[in-house]
Parts: C-alpha cells; structure tokens; sequence
C-alpha cells in the first residue's frame, strides 16, 4: 500500500492507497522544523494510525511539507514514519515538489504555490530545475495571503485604507495600532496572522480598493518570480488557497503579462495521489 501526504503547519492531509481504493484522512498539522521526532511520532501513533483503521501494510511513504530543505530534516521526518510503518521505503520532500507534481505531472512546467506564503519553480517533468527563492514574508512572498494582509495592514495604520474598510475592519477584529504591532512584532507566526485578513479580502473582491490590492500583488508575483522562467514556452500552474479564491483576477494578471495559465487547483493532494498511484 502507498501513502501519500501533503503538510502544512495547521493540518496534515494523508491519502492511504491500496486494493483499487483510496483512504483520505487528516491530522494536526506536522512541522518538521519546529516538531522533534518524537512529537512527530506521537501525532502518527495518536492521529493517523486509529484513522486508518490500526497498522495497514504500508511499503511506500511520500511525504511532503514546508521546510522539508535539507537531508538532516528529512532523514528526521523518514525516521518517524519508519517508526509507524517499519517496513516501508519513505521519501520525504518539500512543499514545492509537491505542487511541480501535482500540478506538472510528467511534464515540464512552471508551478507555483500561492497560500499563506508563496514560492515558484521551473520543474522538467522529473526534478526541480529552477526556483527564484520565496524571501518570506518580509523579503518576499508577493501575492501570498501573508503579503496581502501586510499591505490592508500597512495601509490602515497609515490611515492609507478607504474609511468604510478601515471601520469595517475595527469592527469586525477590533484592532488598533498597539495590537498591530504586538501582533506582527512580538508574537509568533506574524506571517499566519497576517495571512488571516485574506478571507476579509475575499469579502470585499469587488470594491476599487481590494481589486487595485489584488492586481498589484500578483503583478509583483509575476514580475518579480514568473518572468525568471521561460513562460513564453511553458503554463504557469497554482495551487493554494489564494490562487484558487482568487483565480479570476489572477488569470487575468497572466493574460495581461503574456503568460499561459495552466492547472489552478485549492490543494495538491488528490492530483499527488494520482501522480504517485502510477
């Protein structure tokens, strides 16, 4: 049996496939970087093994998740599900390589991920050929939820915002400067707490204001990322929650550039488990 999974921090998608059926489950998020083997094991034994009905024979795991860069992080992600499943073969690789497959397939393509953060590479049907790096969220990762939220953000303490959102926004979330700036500077995750404000975006797709927002964010994304590749030849695919929310002023980005949209999809794990049932 085959076990495919694609992890994010909040939540961790599993796809168990096996006998001409496909098991979907989901867990509590799995971070490699900030969870330790064994906080990694105790969410398998505690959360995915009872969901899957006990032990079932599995011989292959591919895992995949942000921050999953290095050899030593994924020899630590591999040690624990060899400790759930000791007799399968695991590969486990990150969040990029996840969506180049899911989106790409065996073909060569331009992937990119579009969610809380952003990321893009040229991918040539096998491997990953090209990536113009991410940057985070202050360096970086333009059009994601993150970067949205840090321009409504920005704008409102510096009194930049249309009144009616800015009022709407004290309402709904009751935030000030103080709290901003406790939020973003002090806490952790500022990225995630940014990246909140995307659904109060989505909310409001249709005034001046959010669509300008919308329109510069990834123009930026494609300027500054897209246009490193070779985009006159290949698609440009997505996946993430903002790609997919906001597909129809993001394709209109890529006909206005001269890019080609190709897959835009909310989440990769359905076309993973496709791409790996071969």
């Amino acid at each position: 049996m085959k076990l495919i999974a694609d992890s994010g921090s909040t939540g961790v998608d599993w796809r168990l496939i096996g006998e001409g059926k496909t098991l979907s489950v989901t867990t509590q998020g799995i971070n490699p970087v900030f969870m330790d083997r064994e906080t990694i094991v105790k969410v398998l034994r505690e959360e995915l093994l009872p969901k899957l009905g006990g032990n079932p024979a599995v011989d292959r795991i591919w895992f995949y998740a942000a921050g999953i860069v290095s050899d030593e992080v994924a020899g630590k992600v591999c040690d624990a599900l060899r400790d759930a499943f000791p007799d399968a073969q695991c590969e486990a690789a990150s969040d990029l390589l996840a969506a180049a497959r899911a989106l790409c397939g065996n073909k060569p393509g331009i992937a990119c991920i579009l969610g809380t953060g952003s990321n893009s590479c040229f991918y040539d049907g096998e491997k990953i050929v090209s990536n113009v790096r991410a940057g985070g969220f202050i360096l970086g990762d333009e059009a994601s939820g993150a970067w949205f939220g840090k321009q409504l953000l920005s704008d409102f303490v510096k009194g930049l915002l249309p009144q009616n959102l800015s009022e709407e926004l004290v309402r709904r979330y009751g935030i000030d400067y103080p709290t901003i700036v406790q939020k973003v500077y002090k806490e952790a995750l500022p990225s995630r707490y940014l990246a909140t404000y995307a659904r109060f975006i989505g909310e409001y797709i249709n005034h001046p204001y959010i669509k300008n927002l919308l329109r510069s964010g990834f123009e930026a994304f494609l300027q500054r990322n897209v246009a490193q590749y070779d985009y006159r030849r290949y698609p440009v695919h997505f996946t993430g929650s903002v790609a997919w929310y906001f597909r129809e002023p993001l394709q209109r980005c890529l006909t206005a550039a001269g890019m080609r949209a190709g897959r835009i999809v909310q989440r990769p794990i359905d076309a993973l488990a496709e791409y790996h049932k071969a």
